[in-house]
């Protein structure tokens, strides 16, 4: 299908459903990324919350506890701290990457310095356990200060496994589960869980968060390879000259010759690249057909979802849930 019309675009639609929420949530996190002492810290939010982005985590949250009857005022500043932690990990993640784009706009560590990025992230997820704490809810405060733990965690792993050619597909999950599912399951989590949930709910929306997060988080590392770089605001190949192992080239690791170890050794764990070396990894790719072994596997992913949350009341919120599963990885067709 295609990705132009409103139609397509299911967490429009959602958005749409939530707008007052969304408005609340937006109010808050201006509120909070605030700063009386220090006016870098909102300069530098700002730039990074200003960029657009879909605001996909924080509705998720809003969304969860919609469809599970909250009417309180708690899923606003849960939501706001799932944004919060995301956006810290973001503005950690482009000094770590040395990043100097970020959908499509120059990064935060560009414009003003890497010291800047770290301890501004730092002050966002400061303010997210401010915001969580104000739920008064245990549950909450476990599952967002776990998922921290947990992202943390993956972007350390990612760190180590990402130029190791031993590698392999389960350390690959351990890593996407820890740097993007852990908040997207956390997110729909916390929406379940602030609601009185029941257990087996709680437990869907948490399964669903996951799923779909790892759904994304393939779609994206297979765009990287295929992907448009207008579209996805990333030159194509930037993973390869980053040096980092995904899915599509630890396959293609996994069915190597001898010569063929040789080349993935001195581009991706010696980092010693030429200009011809992109082709020639996209050549041997298409050789084991690992594209569309990637493309299955989020797709895979994306079913699970659903699945997931098949069990739920039958919502229309939930309805849209189960489509932006589907159009995470329709951008592959």
């Amino acid at each position: 299908m295609g990705l132009d019309t409103a139609a397509s675009k299911p967490h429009e639609a959602l958005a749409g459903l939530l707008a007052d929420d969304m408005d609340a949530v937006n109010e808050l996190i201006e509120a909070r990324m605030a700063s009386e002492h220090a006016p870098r810290i909102p300069e530098v939010t700002a730039h990074l919350v200003g960029a657009g982005g879909k605001r996909l985590r924080p509705m998720l949250t809003l969304a969860a506890a919609r469809l599970c009857g909250y009417d309180g005022p708690y899923h606003v500043h849960l939501a706001a701290t799932v944004e919060f932690i995301h956006t810290a990990t973001l503005l950690h993640d482009d000094v770590v990457d040395e990043s100097d784009k970020r959908r499509g706009r120059p990064t935060a560590n560009l414009l003003w310095d890497n010291k800047s990025s770290v301890l501004v992230g730092d002050y966002l997820f400061s303010r997210s356990f401010q915001l969580m704490t104000e739920t008064n809810n245990i549950d909450v405060l476990r599952i967002l200060s776990n998922a921290s733990a947990t992202i943390a965690e993956g972007e350390v792993l990612q760190l180590t496994a990402a130029t190791d050619l031993r590698t392999d597909e389960s350390v690959y999950l351990q890593v996407v589960r820890g740097k993007t599912a852990a908040l997207f399951s956390a997110a729909t989590e916390v929406g379940g869980v602030i609601a009185e949930a029941s257990a087996a709910d709680v437990q869907a929306l948490f399964d669903y968060g996951d799923a779909l997060g790892i759904a994304f988080q393939i779609a994206d590392d297979l765009l990287d390879y295929q992907g448009d770089s207008i579209q996805t605001g990333k030159n194509v190949g930037d993973d390869f000259r980053e040096r980092k192992l995904t899915l599509p080239v630890i396959k293609a690791v996994a069915q190597a010759t001898s010569e063929e170890r040789d080349f993935w050794v001195r581009t991706i764990e010696k980092g010693r690249q030429d200009d011809a070396d992109l082709d020639h990894a996209l050549a041997l790719m298409a050789k084991y057909d690992t594209l569309s072994a990637t493309r299955d596997d989020a797709l895979v992913w994306a079913e699970r979802a659903k699945s997931a949350i098949a069990s739920l009341p039958a919502h229309e919120i939930r309805d849209l849930l189960s489509d932006i599963a589907d159009y995470v990885v329709a951008r592959l067709n």
